[in-house]
């Protein structure tokens, strides 16, 4: 029987116990359970947890619990993308309700002026990206001698990023006495590398196994030709059940075309990626978090910078390219226990890719039909429209693409007996 858990028995203080209480924590996740108590008594701590499960709080909780007011920077937690470290700064202040403790954001995409002012006051908590913080390191506006705690949060989404560079230098102008959490989703040969180079007898916790996902979401592959993948998410957005949805396409210019038609169809929808500004970005979040817009379409900028409460589906518009991509897209939903959806659109070209996230995760998919949709049954007045009267070929299949092709006709196609 698995041991009982309560946010009492960590031994907190009644400060951070009632904003614990205030938001709506029960009990702590796996992650937390495991990470907090060797945080809280100094040691270094590796964790690896999927994500949604609660790691922003697992070392925000214990970073809270051994800093003190007033003494300037005390905990550095960089992050791979400004959207993270922009949520990571929201439950920092949420979690230190009821104290003074006060905490900055540092990213790149906007003003260094609030940047600087919060540096030069010494806000205790800081969290940043790498490049955006280095910046106002070489410009003397960091004072880090009394940092006690540094965190790099996403640790192999920062690599992945090209950000080695940058959090070494922050290691090397960093007190040699300080505590040091690295938490990941997954723990590749690089990460791995890393933390044994940067902690020292590390705590290592692991909630679940790297690269898996979270308990509680329903994941289903839905089979379409790639003209209708609009006309079938416009169909399923109908259902009232979802509330809030986070759509993930593959290109920023795909996102801005699907935002264009799902508002021609009348559904209150936003979008997120690199080329819209941090304001336009930042408020395309707000608005979605507060229920304003029902759906964001967004490229891989938001697969792990998003975390807002009570995303009811997630769909895959576009296949990830790769299967640890899917695992974090599909994060953004059913996240700490909540329950859950994760769609994927897969047309006939898609089906390599899908297969290679099913040999990751160790499992086949569930696998739904539309059949006016379906590339692989699909209608007749469909077929009509497709047939190229100048095939080459006696079953008409022409100069489609293979991915446009039904079973039927791609089975014709590699039967060389005929």
């Amino acid at each position: 029987m698995e041991e009982a858990r309560s946010f009492d028995a960590l031994g907190l203080s009644d400060a951070r116990r009632t904003a614990i209480q205030a938001l709506g924590w029960v009990t702590p996740t796996p992650i937390q359970w495991k990470a907090i108590p060797p945080a809280l008594e100094g040691r270094d701590v590796v964790g690896i947890a999927q994500t949604g499960t609660g790691k922003t709080g697992a070392f925000m909780i214990a970073s809270l619990e051994r800093i003190r007011e007033g003494e300037g920077l005390q905990v550095l937690i960089l992050c791979p993308t400004r959207e993270l470290a922009l949520q990571v700064a929201e439950d920092a202040k949420e979690l230190a309700t009821g104290t003074g403790f006060r905490v900055g954001d540092v990213v790149g995409g906007v003003g260094y002026g609030p940047q600087i002012e919060a540096l030069k006051k010494g806000y205790e908590i800081v969290t940043a990206t790498p490049g955006r913080f280095n910046d106002h390191v070489d410009r003397g506006n960091v004072d880090l001698s009394r940092l006690r705690i540094l965190i790099l949060d996403e640790a192999d989404r920062m690599l992945d990023m090209g950000f080695r560079p940058q959090i070494e230098s922050v290691l090397r102008k960093s007190p040699k006495g300080r505590q040091t959490m690295l938490f990941s989703a997954t723990m590749p040969n690089g990460v791995h590398a890393l933390a044994l180079q940067i902690t020292k007898d590390p705590a290592w916790v692991e909630a679940t196994p790297s690269g898996t996902t979270a308990e509680g979401i329903e994941e289903v592959v839905y089979t379409v030709r790639p003209d209708n993948k609009p006309e079938l998410l416009v169909r399923l957005l109908r259902d009232p059940s979802w509330n809030q949805v986070l759509v993930f396409t593959r290109t920023k210019a795909g996102a801005e075309v699907l935002r264009g038609r799902l508002q021609r169809e009348g559904i209150h929808v936003d979008s997120l990626h690199a080329d819209r500004p941090m304001q336009q970005r930042t408020k395309a979040l707000e608005r979605f978090a507060a229920g304003e817009v029902t759906v964001l379409v967004a490229t891989d900028v938001a697969q792990r910078g998003l975390d807002v409460e009570g995303i009811s589906h997630v769909v895959n518009y576009d296949v990830p390219l790769d299967p640890e991509d899917y695992v974090h897209r599909i994060g953004r939903t059913g996240r700490a226990g909540a329950i859950g959806t994760a769609i994927t659109f897969v047309t006939g070209g898609d089906l390599g890719q899908l297969k290679s996230i099913e040999l990751r995760l160790g499992r086949t998919l569930e696998r739904r039909s539309v059949p006016e949709f379906d590339y692989a049954g699909t209608s007749g007045e469909q077929k009509d429209r497709d047939r190229n009267p100048h095939s080459r070929s006696g079953r008409r299949i022409g100069t489609r693409s293979v991915g446009e092709l039904t079973d039927e006709e791609l089975a014709a196609l590699l039967d060389h007996s005929r």
